[in-house]
């Protein structure tokens, strides 16, 4: 996973400031919202305090109040100006490669995958910390309210697009490399009882259909394209498309130079 550039840093300041943008214009256009937008948004000036507060917000409860929450959450952004680098980006890619997404509001404030995707950042910053049962609690808390089920221990790059989200599993030695899309139903998981490093490697540009099953200390190459429903169970070539149960290689590689299959999120499975 690259480290991140300046021009990323400059983009994350422009997503924030559209985002403000935005939230003014839905509070005036529904002043019903208006307070929750506030409160969510317009109160606070910087991407990362926001996100602590709307994060806390939808994940504390009896356990663990919000405002326990947000302080954790604060810290981890505090220690690690990164994280809110990689949330802006993740909302970019959300807003790029979702037909459906009009805007920054829509992941920021309603997005399951993009909501489960920051708590999972704040989660993994806490396991290299150290602070193993309090990343476990927050695994928990986005499980059961995002059915996103994310390992804090998994390494996952920036530039993330998880469509619907719903079902989502990503295990323990998993690694997503920068700029990768998946849809609902995703498993990133193990094959057994087997320990070590058993997950697989997802890199750059690869896109992820809906209820695939990528399992075992496997490599999907760059760019690589992953049917709907697929199983995956070996190493699949960079820019190669795979389907079936198991899955094999039915095109490709895909020609260089072409926008990435996580970029288009184009669902066609063409033949050689």
């Amino acid at each position: 996973m690259a480290e991140t550039s300046p021009h990323a840093l400059e983009t994350s300041g422009g997503v924030w400031a559209q985002l403000r943008v935005e939230a003014q214009r839905a509070a005036a256009e529904e002043p019903a919202l208006a307070s929750y937008l506030h409160a969510s948004i317009l109160h606070h000036e910087r991407l990362e305090e926001a996100l602590a507060y709307h994060l806390a917000q939808k994940l504390g409860g009896p356990d663990m109040s919000p405002l326990q929450l947000r302080e954790v959450a604060r810290e981890a952004y505090s220690a690690d100006p990164q994280l809110a680098v990689r949330a802006a980006r993740d909302m970019r890619a959300v807003r790029e490669r979702d037909p459906a997404c009009r805007t920054y509001l829509q992941p920021f404030l309603y997005f399951k995958g993009y909501g489960g995707l920051q708590a999972y950042r704040i989660a993994h910053w806490l396991w290299q910390q150290g602070r193993h049962t309090l990343a476990y609690f927050m695994q928990s808390r986005v499980s059961e309210l995002f059915a996103v089920d994310i390992h804090p221990a998994a390494k996952i790059g920036a530039g993330i697009f998880i469509d619907h989200a719903h079902g989502i599993v990503i295990g323990e030695t998993a690694v997503v490399d920068d700029d990768v899309s998946m849809l609902h139903s995703v498993t990133l998981g193990g094959t057994g009882k087997e320990g070590g490093d058993r997950h697989p490697k997802i890199m750059r540009g690869v896109m992820i259909g809906a209820g695939a099953k990528v399992l075992g200390n496997i490599t999907v190459g760059e760019e690589a394209k992953i049917a709907a429903g697929s199983v995956v169970l070996d190493n699949v070539p960079p820019r190669c498309v795979v389907a079936g149960v198991p899955a094999k290689a039915i095109g490709g590689p895909c020609a260089k130079g072409k926008a990435a299959p996580a970029e288009t999120m184009d669902q066609k499975i063409e033949g050689k």
